[in-house]
């Protein structure tokens, strides 16, 4: 491959969900693991969730936890910050995978952001003097989570048995509109996951975690070379 030559755009997948305050958490949980019990290589003990009624898979990472766990409460926290006229408010959460390359020509890298990066780019690194291999991460896919964060417009504060039960009409509404939206979106990415399995580059690394990965919140879709 001529190392002049742009990398082409990583195919990127659009998954959208939608939440109350109370379930935002947790439903954001369930779609960012079940795209990593389709794309992480290491070696697992199976694990499953209930979220809304649906049986999800969990990847049992500590360290993958950790880090979905804080994206997921950085989501939140600015989702809960931003009020409009229509009581729903949006936001993203994106995730890519990497396979690594070696160079033999050192060339101008771009800066890698581990985990933590928030653009969403083809990353270059390198190392070694004059003439020594570079390894590049290079983007292979792409996943982009839009959040919707949905109040009950009865959600306020109620008086009268006329109010609470619209109240709770509403509530059941969005309850049902949840889980609708969870288990659509668990289905596509199976579906995507079975149906792009070409896609996945050669493991031609020993290392634990063949594939490095990025979690970012609100990314800047920016996947080509």
């Amino acid at each position: 491959m001529d190392p002049r030559r742009p990398q082409p755009p990583a195919p990127e997948h659009t998954l959208e969900i939608f939440a109350d305050p109370a379930s935002i958490k947790t439903v954001v949980q369930g779609v960012l693991h079940t795209i990593f019990f389709h794309r992480y290589f290491p070696t697992i003990r199976p694990s499953t969730q209930d979220i809304l009624h649906l049986t999800l898979p969990y990847v049992a990472d500590p360290d993958l936890e950790s880090l979905i766990d804080s994206r997921v409460y950085q989501l939140t926290r600015q989702l809960s910050s931003i009020t409009t006229p229509n009581n729903s408010v949006r936001g993203q959460i994106g995730v890519q995978f990497f396979e690594k390359r070696r160079r033999r020509k050192s060339q101008s890298s771009g800066v890698t952001g581990g985990v933590a990066g928030v653009g969403m780019a083809w990353f270059g690194r390198g190392g070694g003097g004059a003439g020594a291999g570079v390894e590049e991460e290079v983007c292979w896919e792409v996943w982009r989570v839009e959040v919707t964060l949905a109040v009950a417009r009865t959600q306020e504060a109620v008086q009268g048995s006329a109010n609470e039960r619209r109240a709770t009409a509403e509530q059941r509404k969005v309850m049902r509109a949840m889980e609708t939206s969870l288990q659509k979106t668990a289905l596509k990415i199976v579906a995507i996951a079975n149906g792009n399995k070409e896609q996945i580059p050669p493991i031609t690394t020993s290392e634990t975690n063949p594939f490095p990965y990025q979690i970012t919140l609100n990314p800047r879709l920016k996947n080509t070379g």
